[in-house]
């Protein structure tokens, strides 16, 4: 069953949670949202993990700026999810992510799986903490920006060939720094190819890369 908790991060910041899943699995999940904040369309993603025998959780990263933030996905609300994020250190999100991981059921391999923004902090979940033991990152625009951080653990990297906020020139900068990083680019896919709430949902490429994360995820974390 479905609930919210609240977190308190290392530097003393509360923030809220969904959680989803069985309370007792050995598989765990944090699951970092897009610039849209925790809305339905992030609830149906930790759904569908916890599905799959998953604990799952998802930390509200824009509470350090006002709690509750939902967004569609119109411009206006893309132009205030990139406000909002621009309001977040980048520092902080590692906090909330660590702060996630510890909810999660004790003894549990954890793992890490991020879209958009979350993408970029699911790297950040591999390089600079030592809680997780897998790391999926679905198109991270920043990734690039810190591809040469060390990764404390295996990561998978999914982009799109046509996604306008992260040129091909940007991949191809991480595979150039991350030889054993796991990448997959999706002809033709766009940014936010997963989002069945999004005119760029790519039904199929959604499908390949949900099953390539899982398989991924089924051998880090068994």
């Amino acid at each position: 069953m479905a609930e919210t908790i609240t977190l308190t991060a290392a530097d003393g910041h509360r923030l809220q949670a969904y959680v989803a899943g069985p309370a007792d699995s050995t598989k765990a999940l944090v699951v970092v949202q897009e610039i849209f904040g925790v809305n339905n369309h992030m609830r149906h993603v930790a759904d569908a993990f916890a599905a799959q025998g998953f604990r799952v959780i998802v930390p509200a990263l824009f509470d350090r700026v006002r709690p509750g933030i939902e967004l569609g996905y119109t411009a206006e609300d893309v132009q205030k999810g990139r406000e909002l994020r621009g309001e977040i250190a980048n520092d902080k999100p590692v906090h909330d992510i660590e702060a996630a991981a510890a909810a999660l059921p004790q003894g549990a391999k954890v793992g890490i799986v991020g879209y958009c923004w979350g993408g970029t902090v699911a790297w950040w979940g591999a390089t600079r903490s030592k809680m997780f033991a897998a790391s999926s990152c679905w198109y991270g625009g920043g990734i690039a920006g810190t591809a040469t951080e060390a990764p404390n653990c295996p990561v998978q990297m999914h982009f799109g060939e046509k996604d306008a906020s992260i040129p091909m020139s940007d991949v191809e900068i991480i595979r150039a720094a991350q030889k054993e990083v796991e990448i997959f680019v999706y002809a033709g896919a766009q940014h936010g190819f997963a989002c069945d709430e999004r005119a760029s949902f790519s039904a199929p490429d959604a499908a390949l890369a949900q099953e390539r994360t899982l398989a991924f995820l089924a051998t880090h974390l068994g």
